[in-house]
Parts: C-alpha cells; sequence; structure tokens
C-alpha cells in the first residue's frame, strides 16, 4: 500500500529553531528533499514575522525553489491573509491549521473554534477556485496544553463539520505529543468513515510518535506528517519538541511493506545536511543509526 509522506521539516521542524535559517537555505532543503523524492513538502509558513521571525521570508522561500516535478510544494496559513499571501507566492497547496480548543485558538490565532471551522469552510471554497490542494489540520486533537484531554467525540465533530467542505484531506495533529495507538485508531476510524481522506501529523514529545504513525497507517490514514531529522515545535505550545523524523517514519514503513517512493539513503543525506546547517545533532534516529 503507498503511503503519502507531507515533509514539514522547512516549516515545522525550522520554526522552533533558535538558530535562524535564511530563505535560501530552507529553499535548498525544500530542493533537497524533492530530490530525494519526496511526494509533498511543506515549504513555508505564511504567518506574521514578528510572532514567528524563523519563518520570515516565505514568499522568497517560494520564489528560491528548484520546483522538481511531482513534488507538491504546500504553505501553512492560519488565517483568510495568510491564505492570499500563499496563493500569490505560488504555492501548489494550501494547509490550513486551527486547534480544536478554545485556549489554544485564542492564543494561538486569537480566534474562536466555531470561528476557525468556519473560517476552513470558506478556503475550501477559495482554494477549488484558485485551482489550488486544500488541506485542514486540526491541531491539539489528542490534547491540549492549557485545557489537557481532548475527547474524542469533540474531535470527530469539527472533522464532520469540515468533512462537509470536501477539503482533499483532513488531518489529526498531536501537537505537543500525548496521543498513544489507542487515541490514534478511535479517530483515524473516525474520521475515515466520513468520506475524506484521513491524515495524521505526530510529535515525538514523549516517544509514542512513530506508534501512533504505525496505528495510523493500519486504521486507514493515508497521508502522515513528518519532519526530516525529527526537529520541530509549536511556539505557542509549552514543552512542545520535535515531529517523528522522515527517515525514521521511511525506515518504519518499508519494513512494513508499504510504498513511499522515497529514497531512503538520500533521505538520510538530507538529515546530515539540516544537521550540519543547526549545528547540532538533531532528534531522528535513523540519520544516526543508517538504513539496515
Amino acid at each position: 500500500m503507498y503511503v503519502e509522506i507531507v515533509d514539514v521539516g522547512p516549516r515545522d521542524g525550522l520554526q522552533n529553531e533558535k538558530k535562524i535559517l535564511t530563505p535560501e537555505t530552507r529553499a535548498e532543503l525544500c530542493d533537497r528533499l524533492s530530490a530525494a523524492g519526496l511526494p509533498r513538502v511543506e515549504a513555508a509558513s505564511f504567518v506574521n514575522p514578528k510572532r514567528v521571525p524563523q519563518m520570515a521570508g516565505a514568499e522568497e522561500v517560494m520564489n528560491g525553489l528548484d520546483r522538481h516535478e511531482g513534488t507538491v510544494y504546500a504553505g501553512l496559513v492560519l488565517n483568510e491573509r495568510g491564505y492570499e499571501r500563499a496563493v500569490e507566492a505560488g504555492v501548489d497547496e494550501v494547509r490550513y491549521a486551527f486547534p480544536v480548543t478554545e485556549t489554544f485558538a485564542r492564543k494561538n490565532q486569537n480566534t474562536t473554534v466555531e470561528e476557525a471551522t468556519a473560517l476552513a469552510g470558506r478556503l475550501v471554497e477559495r482554494a477549488r477556485l484558485d485551482g489550488v490542494r486544500v488541506s485542514i489540520t486540526l491541531s491539539a486533537a489528542f490534547g491540549d496544553p492549557f485545557e489537557g484531554k481532548v475527547e474524542p467525540a469533540h474531535v470527530l465533530k469539527i472533522a464532520e463539520k469540515v468533512s462537509e467542505a470536501h477539503p482533499d484531506e483532513v488531518v489529526l495533529a498531536d501537537t505537543i505529543g500525548v496521543g498513544v495507538p489507542t487515541q490514534v485508531r478511535d479517530l483515524v476510524a473516525g474520521v475515515a468513515q466520513m468520506g475524506v481522506t484521513a491524515g495524521c501529523h505526530f510529535h515525538d514529545t514523549r516517544n509514542t510518535g512513530i506508534a501512533n504513525a504505525a496505528a495510523a497507517v493500519e486504521s486507514g490514514a493515508r497521508v502522515l506528517d513528518a519532519s526530516v531529522g525529527g526537529t520541530g515545535g509549536c511556539p505557542f505550545a509549552p514543552r512542545a519538541t520535535g515531529n517523528i523524523a522522515t527517515e525514521d517514519l521511511v525506515y518504519l514503513l518499508h519494513g512494513m511493506g508499504h510504498e513511499t517512493g522515497i529514497d531512503l539513503e538520500s533521505l538520510i543525506g538530507v538529515a546530515e545536511w539540516l544537521a550540519e546547517r543547526l549545528g547540532k545533532e538533531l532528534p531522528g534516529q535513523v540519520y544516526k543509526a543508517g538504513n539496515f
């Protein structure tokens, strides 16, 4: 079975790093990921650079890409202005994300869950007219840094409203890395039953990310986010650490007999390159241990 991997390293992977990489370097990271066979790359975040300085110059990143045929280049947006910037910059896909809890929605985007859900519908409609793919991510779907436990019924209710607009996919995000496979199975199966492509976005904060990814695929998820080298974290979620490492995920999926279209050896090289640029060892395991 084919599982589509979206590398969010150039965006989520870098947005919490102390060392800020230039737009040119971030564009090169996207190019290297594309050359390794990544079918989709989240290239930039169209947010206020005063709030997330690591993501400044999103338009420059898009302009600096050496676009590889077969790779979809996406931009993260948090509001309508971000959507407009992303489309003007030439993204192939808009990824709109919003938290499913009120406190996090207010802190992260200065909105309410109801307003954010309504905006998801409008952005899907605009994306259809603009001819770009559109993905909706439900952040903190497995647990919230401020409100704690999030009931699956609450998440699925929001997912159902979002799916009525027919986005290309609905992604369940474990923003602070608290989820476990039993939660994953329940939520993924619930979304898959809605007739929309189910995706997942896991962080490895509590060492459950890879187990969750395996459970997601077994439960019907066909899209998984990951970050090269395992970098990442949310600036507005306390103690949020990195995403599952893309090369770790590819190793897992290939070993389970799934196809990704990604060259693992090349991907390991990208992780090594990024580690040099950031000047530190990255959390991922496979880039240090090597393929088998």
